[in-house]
C-alpha cells in the first residue's frame, strides 16, 4: 500500500494525515474484496524495514492501527472477516500485541474473507525463520534433512494455511517488491499501477481484478 507520503505532499499536508487517508482507503479495498467475492487479502501494513522511519512516524502509525483495530473490528466480525496477521507483530508495544490477539481470536470462525494484515512482515526474515524451524526439526530427529522439500518449507511460513498469490497490486507507480511475499508469489501475476494508495479504491481494485482475469496462467505449461 505505497504512496501515503505522496499523497500528503502533493496537498502540502503531514505524512501522517497521508497515512490516515491510507487507513480509509484499507477499509474500503476491504469492504469491495468481500463484495467482489475475494476469498482472501494481504495488506502490507508495517514492514521490518519501516522502523528506520522516524520515530515520530512509527509513533503515528502505531496510533493509527490502534485505531483501526479499536474502530473496525466490530465490522470486520460482522461482515465474517477473518483477521490473521503475519510477522514478528510480538515486536510492538504490549498493548498493541493485545489488541492484535483479542481481534485474531474474535474473528477467528469466520469464514467469508480471510484479511492478512502483514506487521513487522520482511520475507527474507519469513525464510529464515522457516528454515530455523526445519533444523530445529533436524536437530530434534523428527524429521531427515533429505525431508525437507518445497512443500515442508512452504508449511514453515507464517502463510502455511493460505493459498499462494494469484495477483499482487503494487500502487504508486513503484515497480518493485520489496520484500514481499517473495515466495509465495512465485507465480502471481504482477500489476503495478500509478495510483498512489490513498486513491485506490473499490473501482481501482475491480480494474485489477479484471487485467487479472484477462491473463493467460501457465504454471510453466503450455
Amino acid at each position: 500500500m505505497d504512496g501515503n507520503g505522496r499523497w500528503a505532499k502533493a496537498r502540502r499536508l503531514p505524512r501522517v494525515a497521508g497515512h490516515r487517508r491510507g487507513v480509509q482507503a484499507a477499509r474500503e479495498v476491504v469492504r469491495a474484496a468481500g463484495d467482489l467475492g475475494l476469498e482472501v487479502l494481504t495488506l502490507y501494513a508495517f514492514s521490518s524495514e519501516n522502523w528506520r522511519r522516524p520515530a515520530e512516524e512509527i509513533s503515528d502509525l502505531m496510533g493509527l492501527l490502534r485505531r483501526f483495530i479499536v474502530d473496525d473490528i466490530d465490522e470486520l466480525a460482522d461482515a465474517g472477516v477473518r483477521l490473521r496477521v503475519i510477522g514478528d507483530y510480538q515486536a510492538f508495544q504490549p498493548d498493541v500485541v493485545r489488541l492484535i490477539d483479542g481481534a485474531i481470536a474474535r474473528t477467528a470462525s469466520n469464514g467469508k474473507t480471510t484479511l492478512v494484515i502483514a506487521l513487522n512482515y520482511g520475507s527474507h526474515n519469513e525464510l529464515a525463520r522457516g528454515a530455523r524451524l526445519l533444523a530445529e526439526r533436524v536437530q530434534r530427529g523428527e524429521m531427515a534433512p533429505s525431508e525437507i522439500t518445497a512443500e515442508t518449507l512452504s508449511e514453515a511460513l507464517y502463510t502455511a494455511d493460505l493459498p499462494p498469490v494469484d495477483l499482487l497490486i503494487r500502487t504508486s507507480g513503484e515497480r518493485r517488491l520489496s520484500n514481499f511475499l517473495l515466495w509465495q508469489t512465485a507465480y502471481a501475476e504482477l500489476l503495478f499501477v500509478d495510483t498512489l494508495w490513498p486513491d485506490f479504491g473499490k473501482v481501482e481494485l475491480a480494474a485489477a481484478l479484471q487485467d487479472f482475469g484477462r491473463r493467460e496462467r501457465r504454471f510453466g505449461g503450455l
